[in-house]
């Protein structure tokens, strides 16, 4: 048994990686970096290293962990929706924090312009790719019973057109300086879906 098997490893690991994660959603790829890391979760800088065997595996891990929990998230407000009666408006909204992020909810082209940087620049990162394919696989899934569990009809090239069009109008909005992005990408689906 190694120390990072021991729960006390396991909470230290962890704490690092919920760190490199906010660090990440707050300044991208660049903000992640050991020292930050370190002190962000309040611990010695030799951990970072100790418990990852590179930046990148500690990259990884934090995307891992943001994308999974934004996934669980998303499953728990799924239950809620079914629960309801079926609103577009509501559907529309929890695609939003899926696509757009939680965080985006407060308005603000911010939160918005770094999920895309990231998005957008995880590619330079061959590492992240197995990953990356996987976790929008799975979200792909999740909007897809969103839809179905809704008693929308939304087929698979349906939905793939859906995302692109959010794509597209927060990309827009971002380019022209919209402090709103994520109304942009709510007019956009309204038109579609409403």
């Amino acid at each position: 048994m190694t120390a990072a098997s021991t729960p006390k490893g396991e909470r230290r690991r962890q704490a690092l990686v919920v760190a490199a994660a906010e660090l990440l959603a707050e300044g991208g790829f660049e903000a992640v970096r050991h020292r930050a890391v370190a002190e962000r979760a309040g611990l010695p800088l030799a951990s970072t290293t100790y418990y990852f065997s590179s930046l990148d595996d500690l990259v990884s891990a934090a995307v891992e962990y943001e994308g999974r929990h934004e996934l669980e998230v998303g499953r728990a407000r799924l239950d809620e929706l079914a629960e309801q009666p079926r609103s577009t408006d509501a559907v529309i909204e929890l695609l939003l924090d899926l696509l757009l992020g939680i965080d985006s909810r407060d308005g603000g082209a911010d939160v918005v312009l770094l999920r895309y940087e990231r998005l957008v620049g995880s590619p330079r990162r061959p590492y992240l790719a197995p990953l990356m394919r996987e976790l929008s696989a799975e979200l792909h899934d999740l909007l897809a019973e969103i839809f179905a569990r809704s008693g929308m009809e939304v087929g698979r090239d349906r939905l793939l057109e859906l995302i692109a069009l959010v794509d597209g109008a927060v990309v827009n909005a971002l380019i022209a300086s919209n402090p709103d992005p994520r109304g942009a990408a709510r007019g956009m689906l309204r038109s579609q879906l409403g």
